[in-house]
């Protein structure tokens, strides 16, 4: 259907001719825009049905009454549908310390809800499939519930900035909403997170129709292709210093997957952009000291770099 929907677009209305690189450029954006929205749209209005059965007060009570381990798992599945910002950070790491959830579930939470929520699920659903879709978010909870539980074993508690511990949260009754009420929380969820991502999204996928129509696909097979050894530590240490997430790093993997690149290092890329981002560690430098920093940064990027490499072996 979007396929079609971007024929017309192209060669009907704009009257581009087959084979030309601008046609192809063409051709990507505006197919991968209409699928990309429709999919945003709907999934993430489901998504916002589930959410309202899980507010942040609901949450922290949840974590705090399960085994650790267990706790571990379901934090970073909590991830997936609990939505992750820079604006967020803070008071979620807060709250959910002063709930009396170990600082390792945290952890597990804090790195599966920037990489493997909802809308890098929904993208990479729409561009390469649920294939690619499940091995990103089994990986991905990997990495989070590992990361967290050697945290948890560090004791680095200690790193937390001193003023959280001081921080006392009352607890709050949880409204039971109805299903009115609830679509109601969808649609707005819908226009909420839309309104902050669609500029990602549209920067994304242009960046990734320019890489699509006009990169040489030698050219970045020969910097980052299954030929060079290093190309997946040096697609993770490329993504830390870029501010995105994944709306708009996402269609710009497809382009690079469709040149040729390797999944491990597209992949390792994509997850270093969004789970490892400088701007994103200089604000949880506001609750985290610079020992704990290091040590998240470091676990994280290294279980990366594992999963790069086992994929571009394995795939």
């Amino acid at each position: 259907m979007f396929t079609i929907i971007a024929d017309i677009i192209t060669f009907q209305w704009f009257g581009l001719e087959p084979g030309r690189h601008l046609t192809e450029t063409v051709h990507f954006f505006v197919e991968d825009t209409t699928k990309i929205f429709f999919l945003l749209v709907t999934i993430i209005f489901l998504v916002a049905i589930v959410r309202s059965y899980f507010p942040p007060e609901r949450t922290r009570k949840f974590l705090s009454d399960k085994k650790l381990f267990v706790a571990h798992i379901i934090a970073a599945l909590l991830g997936v549908i609990t939505p992750f910002c820079s604006c967020s950070a803070c008071p979620l790491f807060i709250g959910f310390i002063e709930a009396g959830i170990p600082l390792g579930v945290t952890i597990s939470f804090l790195i599966s809800s920037p990489m493997v929520n909802e809308v890098a699920l929904i993208l990479l659903f729409g561009l390469f499939g649920w294939e690619i879709a499940a091995i990103y978010l089994g990986t991905g909870l990997i990495i989070a519930v590992v990361a967290g539980l050697i945290i948890g074993q560090l004791n680095m508690e200690r790193f937390v900035a001193d003023y959280v511990w001081e921080i006392r949260m009352g607890q709050t009754e949880v409204p039971v909403a109805d299903w009115k009420e609830r679509i109601e929380y969808g649609k707005d969820y819908v226009k909420e997170i839309l309104s902050k991502i669609w500029l990602y999204v549209l920067g994304g996928i242009a960046a990734g129709a320019l890489v699509h129509g006009y990169v040489p696909q030698d050219f970045l097979l020969k910097f980052a292709g299954p030929s060079n050894p290093l190309a997946v530590p040096v697609a993770v240490i490329l993504g830390v210093p870029l501010y995105s997430n994944a709306a708009g790093v996402i269609p710009i993997v497809q382009a690079l997957m469709n040149k040729g690149l390797p999944l491990g290092t597209t992949l390792a890329f994509m997850m270093a952009v969004t789970a490892l981002s400088f701007p994103e560690m200089v604000i949880l430098s506001q609750v985290l000291k610079r020992q704990l920093i290091t040590t998240f940064a470091g676990i994280v990027s290294v279980s990366i770099t594992i999963v790069g490499y086992v994929f571009n072996i394995l795939i």
